[in-house]
């Protein structure tokens, strides 16, 4: 190791990536909200407004692996400050162009190409500063904040104009610039190594990312998660306001569920790093814990939420599933810097591709599975729920704890071993 940062340096880091991902989950759930008006303005079919918010995910598709290897090429701070740049001016150009939907969906994917360099980023540099005895907290506190910018957005923008909300997010994002060149630690050569052994420095060839079962179980709970996230994100506020009568105010609420995941994401963090250095439990048992509450607990609230009929008990459900998403947090998300600590950054690019494809799917998908049902949800919530059933059986069967890639000793035996 050429030099280790204070805890302080640390400490500032997860603040400035945690505040960085605030910005990111507010303007990421402004559209669905927006879009209510935005429609009654504009006149957009529900087609169009699927492709609105599926657009997004076309571009946070695009960037993820880029960001990956650029933080790893040329180091963390760099990329980052260059993603809040793209995605804060995206978002405060947005009202200038609304007017064409072509043009609105060209600023939306850039949007996703800002924000889908963000977190692969943070990944890795939580990967090379964070030591493993504090990483649950560390994604705990990183997913939280990510949920309190949601549940701003979601408390103040329905009372806002929508054009002022773009424009007050995009504002925000442009003042954390020099906060992140100023107080970002000098931190030298240190991002090459920092709590990385030099002994898994190895060059990695890209087959490898996708040659071993761990990463794929990873990959496919990430997946899972987000199917269920995607819809509730793009959808939650129309369902609210088109099937149960909400009204401008009670759309106010969807922020609870934001609120609820935001808590839980901190205590599971917590309980987590506890289970490993005060309970000895082991590091993968901890992961396959939270992992399977976090996929298992939305999927069966899910099917009880098509079934009611009211404001109260809709948003309960909801939250309850959110607050059991967050779990994942100390679960599959924490997974990348154990499996791959050189390449977390990478891992983690791969596998919010592969889940970004919900993104891309839900809207179209969604706006189909309710006409072809002659307007009932029931279709969209169950098909949800499965797929996080099947993320968790993959999970939970096929992870690892161990180190995979860039060291020549690990075998597909050891794999095998841990697993069982």
């Amino acid at each position: 190791m050429t030099r280790s940062l204070t805890s302080r340096h640390i400490k500032i880091i997860v603040s400035l990536c945690s505040a960085a991902n605030f910005i990111n989950a507010a303007d990421r759930v402004l559209m669905p909200i927006a879009i209510i008006p935005m429609t009654d303005e504009f006149g957009w079919t529900l087609h169009w407004q699927g492709w609105i918010l599926s657009s997004f995910a076309l571009g946070y598709l695009t960037s993820q692996i880029i960001g990956g290897s650029l933080a790893t090429r040329v180091g963390g701070r760099s990329v980052l400050l260059f993603a809040v740049l793209l995605w804060s001016l995206s978002t405060v150009i947005t009202p200038l162009i609304a007017h064409s939907i072509s043009g609105l969906i060209i600023c939306r994917i850039l949007l996703g190409l800002g924000e889908g360099l963000g977190l692969p980023t943070i990944f890795h540099v939580y990967a090379h500063y964070v030591p493993v005895e504090e990483r649950s907290r560390a994604f705990g506190y990183l997913i939280a904040a990510g949920g309190v910018g949601q549940t701003v957005a979601a408390v103040l923008c329905p009372h806002l104009p929508w054009r002022t909300s773009f424009i007050l997010l995009g504002l925000l994002g442009l003042a954390w610039l020099p906060l992140w060149c100023l107080l970002y630690p000098d931190t030298g050569d240190a991002e090459s190594e920092g709590f990385m052994s030099r002994s898994g420095a190895a060059k990695v060839r890209w087959a490898e990312f996708v040659s071993h079962w761990p990463l794929w179980a990873i990959y496919i709970a990430h997946f899972a998660m987000n199917w269920s996230n995607y819809i509730i994100m793009h959808w939650l506020p129309t369902y609210l306001s088109r099937t149960l009568g909400a009204n401008t105010e009670s759309i106010s609420l969807t922020a609870v569920p934001y609120i609820v995941n935001s808590v839980i994401g901190v205590a599971a963090g917590h309980l987590a790093d506890r289970l490993i250095t005060k309970k000895q439990w082991t590091v993968l048992s901890v992961r396959r814990l939270m992992t399977t509450v976090g996929l298992v607990g939305p999927a069966v609230f899910l099917l009880l939420f098509c079934a009611v009929t009211n404001l109260p008990a809709a948003l309960l459900l909801v939250s309850i599933v959110m607050g059991f998403c967050a779990f994942n947090s100390a679960g599959h998300l924490s997974n990348h810097a154990e499996v791959a600590p050189n390449h977390a950054g990478v891992t983690f690019a791969i596998s919010n591709t592969l889940a970004t494809i919900p993104g891309i799917l839900c809207g179209p998908v969604t706006a189909d599975l309710v006409t072809a049902s002659q307007g009932r949800w029931f279709p969209v919530f169950a098909l949800a729920a499965a797929v996080n059933l099947v993320g968790a059986i993959v999970y939970y069967s096929q992870s690892s704890a161990l180190q995979l890639l860039g060291l020549q000793r690990y075998s597909m035996m050891e794999s095998y071993r841990e697993r069982v």
